[in-house]
């Protein structure tokens, strides 16, 4: 078996398929390393079975001691781990305010800290512990009373957007040894921005100061909608420092031109599934490890499971089918044919 992550040593790995023959056969076992952290890259368009190899992923680490599997599930797609062949929970998270800290919530808010709004945003995020209390904050301030009035309205939008809780989402649920799928389906950008944000610090400052015996790996699903965001710094932090305190982060997208340059160089480990648009294949091709032989290009497969990986721990690359899964898989579309007319 081929252990792709790992420059020697042993410990659990996660497995992910088979190397692929030119004749297209089945050749030696392929395994991700699971013993240490890694931030990884999952590419591909559409349909080419990037969400699919994500669900590998979670399979495999799900079964290894000591680590605390999460995954940022935005379209509903892992709901189906639970009550399958792995030990899952789906959990509509909901993060504590004072999780993000004033300047998050005035970019959150689009409000700028210099701006009377802003100023008074930051000042109650600065003061208060829950969403609460900052709207208690505004309408007791001295304040201009427009300035009172659009801060309200800003905070009032927040509330509605129902991820924020005094209790918020416990780090013993997240460090956990079952799979915790967060399910953000439904939950538009800037919510699901910060629920990703308190959760990755979260999961970074329980390694930090012993809170978590376990390693988290955390999955990002269509990572293009949370790297810009809200939740980007902590991301980045995650990415560029999350594995000395043994945090793995790991990104999917099928728009891997959308990412920032930071999330594919910090990746260790990338697997690319069939792409054809032109600015994508350029975004990986510009951080190509030196490595890798010939145009990036030629090198990316052409069928539904088949993936290139990079393998940065021992610069080394490799042809993979992925293998079947052991639980459901939620990505599939519908299909007309498949609706019952009864």
């Amino acid at each position: 078996m081929v252990v792709i992550g790992r420059d020697g040593g042993q410990g659990p790995t996660a497995s992910l398929g088979h190397y692929r023959a030119r004749d297209g056969s089945h050749g030696a076992p392929v395994a991700v390393d699971a013993d240490r952290p890694h931030a990884g890259l999952v590419v591909g368009k559409r349909g080419s079975g990037k969400t699919y190899t994500l669900g590998v992923l979670l399979e495999g680490v799900a079964s290894v001691d000591g680590v605390a599997p999460v995954v940022v599930d935005p379209m509903g797609t892992f709901e189906s781990l639970a009550g399958s062949a792995v030990d899952a929970s789906v959990v509509t998270p909901r993060v504590r305010a004072d999780a993000l800290g004033p300047r998050r919530w005035c970019s959150l808010l689009a409000l700028s800290p210099e701006s009377g709004t802003g100023a008074l945003v930051w000042q109650a995020a600065t003061t208060s512990e829950t969403l609460a209390a900052m709207r208690a904050f505004v309408d007791d301030a001295d304040a201009d009373p427009a300035v009172r009035r659009a801060a309200r309205n800003h905070l009032t939008l927040a509330a509605s957007w129902g991820v924020f809780d005094a209790a918020g989402l416990a780090t013993e649920t997240l460090c956990g040894p079952d799979v915790t799928v967060l399910n953000l389906a439904g939950v538009d950008s800037a919510p699901a921005n910060a629920v990703l944000a308190a959760v990755a610090d979260s999961l970074y400052d329980a390694r930090i100061s012993g809170g978590s015996g376990r390693l988290p790996w955390l999955f990002v699903d269509e990572a293009h909608t949370f790297t810009h965001g809200v939740a980007s710094a902590a991301l980045r932090r995650l990415l560029t420092k999350g594995r000395h305190p043994g945090v793995s982060c790991w990104l999917a997208t099928q728009r891997p031109s959308a990412l920032p340059a930071v999330a594919i160089s910090q990746a260790d480990l990338l697997l690319a599934h069939r792409l054809t648009s032109e600015a994508d294949i350029d975004a990986l091709a510009d951080a190509r490890p030196t490595y890798l032989d010939g145009s990036l290009e030629t090198r990316l497969p052409a069928a539904t499971g088949e993936a290139l990986v990079v393998d940065d721990a021992t610069e080394s690359t490799h042809h993979v089918q992925v293998r079947e899964r052991r639980t459901p898989h939620g990505g599939e579309s519908p299909r007309a044919s498949a609706v019952d007319r009864a």
